[in-house]
């Protein structure tokens, strides 16, 4: 029996708001600029959004929706109230002036943002893909198949075919870099950011692709800890226990969205007591594998803390790289 929050009663699917456009680069710190300087504003979703705003990115109307649509499933802005724009602690954290990497130029930003779409269920798509998927290669016309049987199984009203299919194009752009071509170029071809984390690969010659489980190198430990803790939090909040097999299997989980396997799983978990100075401790006690928490992990401070050291040790590395 499939279970995690696609299978509620209560959950609402979304397959749309992206207007068909992936996530661009420069796109995140552009909407936070804008939201950031208009947020003084008790009203300030038209100076966000409206003609001024086109205006200001020098883009279509579409496009603007589609920047929207990104910077809030990406958790960097909130709508709180109907006519109110405002940042997140998140969005703050990696974009503000002084925040962690405001150009998106490491790899630890990149991964942020793939947790924050792929994690949440809010995007069907993405979260049904990387956690309920049960092959690691598959077809665009398969996948989309799939999905139009999930929304047929769960009663979901109102989805159109036409939109699973922009859906799932959106989906692959976002991960798989276009081949460059005379019309587009190498510009082209790298349109989304999360291209870089190779995630997902074209494979044959025709529309074939392949999820890349196994380690993933550029993903830092903060990164890691702060999903660990995220997930924990979102769907484990009342345990002091977390068990392997729900890090490694359950949907939403480190190992769903990273695509880790087993092993790798394993491999960041015996590091946690180190890493964490004991915040979170990895625990086979009795055969029971598990994570125990030695720390509060329902405080956004608490989880956006652990992510200041996979900056200072990327810039360590590039200092050197130079020096």
């Amino acid at each position: 029996m499939p279970s995690g929050p696609l299978f509620r009663d209560t959950y609402r699917p979304r397959f749309s708001g992206h207007e068909t456009f992936p996530l661009r680069y420069g796109w995140l710190k552009k909407v936070y600029d804008r939201v950031a300087e208009t947020e003084h504003d008790d009203e300030n979703r038209g100076a966000c959004w409206g003609d001024e705003a086109i205006a200001r990115f020098g883009v279509g109307k579409n496009m603007v929706a589609s920047m929207r649509h990104w910077a809030k499933a990406a958790g960097v802005i909130t709508e709180p109230k109907i006519h109110s724009v405002r940042t997140t602690q998140f969005g703050r954290k990696l974009f503000s002036a002084g925040g962690l990497d405001p150009y998106m130029e490491h790899p630890a930003t990149l991964w942020l943002i793939h947790w924050q779409l792929a994690a949440q269920s809010e995007k069907t798509t993405w979260f049904w893909a990387f956690s309920h998927y049960p092959a690691i290669t598959f077809e665009r016309d398969g996948l989309k198949k799939k999905l139009s049987r999930l929304v047929k199984d769960r009663g979901w009203s109102r989805v159109a075919t036409i939109t699973i299919k922009n859906d799932v194009a959106c989906f692959i752009r976002t991960y798989v870099g276009r081949q460059p071509s005379r019309i587009t170029g190498h510009d082209g071809a790298l349109e989304s950011p999360l291209t870089e984390l190779g995630l997902i690969k074209a494979i044959g010659k025709r529309d074939g692709f392949r999820f890349v489980r196994g380690p993933k190198s550029t993903l830092s430990d903060g990164v890691f800890v702060f999903a660990l803790i995220d997930f924990w939090n979102r769907y484990y909040e009342n345990t002091a226990t977390l068990a392997f097999e729900a890090i490694a299997h359950a949907p939403g989980g480190p190992g769903r969205v990273f695509a880790f396997d087993e092993n790798d799983v394993a491999d960041r978990l015996v590091m946690l007591d180190e890493i964490t100075k004991g915040a979170l401790q990895w625990s086979e006690t009795a055969g029971l594998k598990q994570v125990v928490r030695n720390i509060e992990i329902d405080d956004e401070d608490s989880r956006l803390s652990w992510l200041p050291r996979s900056y200072d040790r990327l810039f360590r590395s590039e200092a050197a790289r130079w020096h």
